[in-house]
């Protein structure tokens, strides 16, 4: 069989679409990722022992079960107990559950990483802990933390491509409607990958570009 990416040609604004549906998916399961993160990062080193308990039985169970059945729970499993959410909905919650598990240890390793005389002294001056928390603490932590969370973010960026399965239209589903329509699937899936490619190496250059400036700077 002849290929022909005709039919990718002709289908490709539908693609293009589908790459704006992962990139919005993609963002804000990060940023909801990045909140809820933050919370479990904070609970995880608190000396609250429920709240550390609890971080780490949030941290174990969504480490330990796939994504996939984490979202099937959201879109299918929720409805039986009322609860409906939309294909949308179901894939942002899902997807920035499951990176918030992974989003919290960058940040946790990213505090341990700096000197606990630092938040002594700051403490002996005067400040209290948030207060030291959020002015001498977090500066550091995030230049330490940024090039992990830039590639967190290309993982999640990956992982939205399993948000086709809850019907979410994003760049996957884009292509396989079109393979439904012509039967084309080299052609379809290679230049889906491709721009998953894309996408994924402009946030590699932007994390590696973002590195040499802390470099610099540091």
């Amino acid at each position: 069989m002849k290929l022909d990416y005709s039919v990718v040609i002709n289908s490709f604004p539908n693609l293009m679409k589908g790459c704006l549906v992962t990139l919005e998916l993609s963002v804000a399961s990060l940023a909801l990722g990045m909140v809820i993160g933050v919370v479990l990062a904070l609970l995880r080193i608190s000396s609250f022992k429920p709240a550390q308990a609890f971080s780490k039985a949030y941290i174990w169970v969504v480490r330990g079960t796939p994504l996939l059945v984490q979202l099937f729970i959201l879109y299918f499993g929720l409805p039986q107990l009322g609860i409906e959410l939309s294909s949308m909905a179901a894939g942002i919650l899902g997807i920035g559950l499951n990176t918030a598990a992974y989003i919290s240890e960058i940040i946790r390793s990213g505090i341990l990483a700096i000197d606990p005389g630092q938040m002594e002294a700051a403490q002996s001056l005067g400040m209290s802990y948030p207060k030291a928390m959020v002015r001498i603490i977090a500066p550091q932590v995030i230049r330490v933390i940024v090039p992990s969370l830039l590639n967190q973010f290309i993982i999640t960026l990956k992982n939205s491509s399993i948000a086709s399965l809850v019907t979410i239209t994003e760049l996957m589903r884009a292509g396989n409607q079109i393979i439904y329509a012509t039967f084309r699937s080299f052609e379809v899936y290679t230049v889906v990958a491709l721009l998953y490619l894309i996408m994924c190496s402009a946030l590699m250059v932007l994390s590696k570009h973002v590195e040499q400036k802390m470099e610099t700077e540091g």
